[in-house]
């Protein structure tokens, strides 16, 4: 099939709502998101959402912590004809109860990194033969400034430990698919402090009445740093609203 593909998992809110509203105002573009729940109120209102000339929306399901929807996504994909994807944003992602070190469970360890590392890991696996299709092919990951070592003294996320150790393990997983594939540009964007439910949350533990960035902006930032991406930013943890490289 003609026209931009785009596929970006955890589309019912947040970012990803918005990126997905982003994506279907331009023409000729097929936007796949993934979801969970296909009864819930928020499906409808994605499926409310406007379209340009040529543009449409495919929702398949996907639970971050199964193997194997993506694979079943994929075979979904083909039988509607859709032969090849331009972009994947692995957005979907989970946040842990906020609790130190000495106190985090392993089980809030080991939920983290089936959501935010296994769960892009089988996005990649099932989604990397449709992206080799595409002229332009790029992996987008959201990561955050809490994967960051360098800055863990200044922010204060040593609080944020099965987070930041699982995003951290994220950016490794990008970065290996970085190297491993010649062909392919890849982003890691910590997309800013938004206001998302989490987002909102994480502003108020630091005296702030809400995060400061609004959906829109960060969409609007993220979007424009992905049709500006080159190969020669892969393999970069960036912030997508201040356009700067981070330190790991």
């Amino acid at each position: 099939m003609s026209g931009t593909v785009v596929f970006i998992t955890g589309v019912t809110q947040g970012i990803g709502k918005g990126l997905v509203q982003a994506y279907l105002q331009r023409p000729q573009h097929t936007v796949v998101g993934s979801i969970r729940n296909s009864g819930s109120p928020a499906v409808a209102e994605l499926k409310a959402l406007a379209a340009a000339k040529g543009s449409r929306l495919v929702l398949v399901h996907i639970e971050s912590t199964s193997p194997e929807d993506p694979k079943n996504a994929v075979q979904n994909l083909e039988a509607k004809g859709i032969d090849h994807v331009d972009i994947v944003i692995a957005n979907a992602g989970g946040s842990p109860p906020v609790v130190p070190l000495d106190q985090v469970s392993g089980e809030d360890m080991l939920t983290a990194f089936r959501t935010n590392v296994l769960g892009p890991l089988a996005l990649w696996q099932a989604l990397h033969p449709l992206l080799k299709r595409s002229a332009k092919p790029k992996w987008v990951s959201m990561s955050t400034v809490g994967s960051s070592m360098t800055l863990m003294p200044e922010m204060g996320t040593h609080m944020t430990p099965a987070y930041g150790t699982s995003k951290a393990a994220l950016n490794w997983l990008t970065t290996a698919i970085f190297a491993g594939n010649e062909w392919l540009t890849t982003l890691l964007l910590h997309p800013g402090l938004v206001q998302t439910e989490p987002g909102n949350w994480v502003a108020r533990q630091i005296g702030m009445e809400k995060a400061p960035v609004t959906i829109h902006d960060c969409v609007t930032q993220v979007v424009a740093t992905i049709d500006g991406a080159t190969r020669a930013q892969s393999g970069k943890l960036i912030n997508a609203m201040e356009g700067v490289d981070m330190p790991w």
